[in-house]
């Protein structure tokens, strides 16, 4: 039985939608092959290089616990099983999003995809919003998100890192960031702006979204993969 990679993270690039409190992305020339080979004196190769100006939060993304608990941990210090292991993805895609996703429909679909929630699990929420909404003026405003009774629900049966194709795991309406409050009250990290969950729906998989090792990070960018068995 082989193993099939699959993506599960967006793109990054000058110009992408980022969360309105974060740092828009930038992405500056450094040098190209012409004027390093004009520095070093090289007539056979030049190196180019670019540097980027990127929110700990842009693009796909997991989150430290100390961005919204000051007590917590940041990305540094937190456990690396928190970013990969053993993973589902459930079905949130008709939950509308004038309404907040409740715990009956984390129990319907969790039922509905056959799978059983374990302690330490990663739990990935497809809401379809990915696939309705990108690139479009609905994409930060359009969505929906965990209520708190919901979130709490994830993180009473013991899951550590709850992951949507969404901007946030927050419905856009709740200035309490009930889902974020949750993490913050168990100790638990999220991550954001997943996609193409609509190929692990209903599947227990490996998940993979390593942070980057970024001092008192408060978050960071991941290249996001799922494992599957085929």
């Amino acid at each position: 039985m082989g193993l099939k990679l699959i993506d599960l993270s967006q793109e990054i690039f000058q110009g992408m939608s980022v969360f309105p409190m974060h740092q828009n992305t930038f992405i500056m020339t450094n040098m190209t092959h012409e004027e390093n080979m004009r520095k070093t004196g090289s007539k056979t190769l030049g190196f180019s290089a670019r540097n980027l100006l990127i929110s700990e939060h842009g693009g796909t993304h997991c989150d430290a616990v100390w961005e919204y608990k000051p007590t917590g941990k940041t990305i540094d210090k937190m456990p690396l099983e928190y970013f990969w292991g053993s993973a589902i993805c459930i079905d949130l895609s008709h939950v509308p999003h004038t309404r907040y996703i409740e715990p009956e429909d984390l129990e319907k679909a969790l039922e509905k995809s056959g799978q059983t929630i374990h302690k330490g699990d990663i739990v990935l929420l497809y809401t379809g919003h990915f696939d309705r909404h990108f690139n479009t003026d609905k994409w930060q405003t359009t969505y929906s998100g965990l209520s708190y009774s919901a979130a709490r629900w994830l993180a009473e049966k013991g899951v550590v890192n709850i992951g949507v194709d969404a901007p946030a795991i927050d419905h856009p309406d709740d200035l309490n960031f009930s889902g974020h409050l949750v993490c913050g009250e168990f100790d638990i990290t999220n991550t954001e702006n997943l996609c193409n969950l609509d190929k692990v729906l209903n599947k227990r998989f490996l998940f993979l979204g390593l942070p980057l090792k970024i001092r008192d990070g408060s978050g960071s960018p991941i290249r996001a993969v799922a494992l599957i068995e085929e």
